[in-house]
Order: C-alpha cells, then structure tokens, then sequence
C-alpha cells in the first residue's frame, strides 16, 4: 500500500473536528488585521494576534502586508491593491482545501496550480457610473493539478474544497460587515 504524503496532518483536523462538535464556543475566532496609512493609497497591515479555543492566541510571527496601488492610477505601486488580496485569500483557501481533501482521500499530488482573475470595472470606484458596482464583476478560478486521480476525483477534490472553503463562503454570500469610527 502505498502511503500519500501531501504534508497536511488530517488526522489533527478530523480530531479538532470531532473535539468541536462537543465544545461549539472553543470553535468561535476571531482573526484580526490592523492596517496604518502610510501616504497617498499606501497602506501596511500587520496580523499577528486572533482568538480562538477560547482565549488570545498568536501567530509565531508578525506578517505585514503592502497595499498600494499601479502607477497607473497615479499612485507608487508599493504594493498589490486591496482588492487583489481576496484574490490571494481565495486562491489560498481552495487551494489548501484541495491539499487537505486529497490526503483525506489517498491522493497523491504531485503539484497543484490556482489561477485566480477578477474582472472589475473600475468606473464605480472611481464614481465615474453610479450604475456600476465597486467590487469584482465575476471571479474564476481555475486549477491545473497533476495527481495519482482520475479527472473526475480531481474534480471532486476541487469541489470539495470549494464546499469547505471560508473564503469562498465569505465570497459568494452576505456578510455582515460593520463600520465605525473609535
């Protein structure tokens, strides 16, 4: 038998999963960012600190994040835009998920590819067409992944992963989201 090693320890999630079902309120989190404006649409934001199982916990290291603008938008490109990082959130997410489920599963990976593209008509932001959204006008996400799997296990993996996938979810349904000045 041949043993599949894509390096996600599953049995400590499917442990946390069965300590959760009998413990809900340890299941609640709280993930923090906070962001400082630096000049112009420049912005770093740190995350080190969330809660979760029932007290603070930390990162083992602080990780800072550049958010800026393209010097097409007159700004100095210190940084990809904020709306590019719920790209990486989700190319993050679902492709984690599609590592998890495939050790759960017995399959081997061999390598696995998310490209992510977010259309945006930008006119919106700019306040150009009221009539135009501020966000993404669609999201695709497509995978190339080589694996000991049939097409459709693959396929099954993705689907997976999209089902599990916190980002997706936050994504593709209404969040409630408050706003407030200190």
């Amino acid at each position: 038998m041949t043993t599949t090693d894509n390096g996600v320890n599953v049995q400590a999630l499917l442990d946390a999963r069965e300590a959760l079902k009998g413990a809900p309120e340890a299941a609640q989190f709280t993930w923090r960012a906070t962001s400082t404006w630096k000049n112009g649409v420049h912005s770093t934001t740190t995350i080190q600190n969330f809660f979760g199982l029932g007290q603070e916990q930390s990162h083992k290291t602080k990780t800072e994040f550049t958010a800026d603008h393209p010097e097409i938008f007159a700004a100095e490109d210190n940084g990809i835009t904020p709306i590019e990082y719920l790209l990486v959130g989700l190319a993050g997410c679902l492709t984690a998920g599609v590592a998890s489920v495939a050790q759960n599963r017995g399959i081997q990976l061999r390598s696995v590819t998310s490209t992510v593209e977010g259309n945006h008509d930008i006119r919106g932001i700019l306040g150009a067409d009221s009539d135009v959204r501020n966000g993404f006008n669609d999201v695709k996400v497509t995978f190339t992944i080589d694996a000991d799997a049939s097409r459709e296990e693959i396929e099954a993996l993705v689907a997976q992963s999209q089902k599990r996938s916190a980002v997706y979810d936050a994504l593709t349904n209404p969040t409630s989201v408050t706003v407030e000045v200190a």
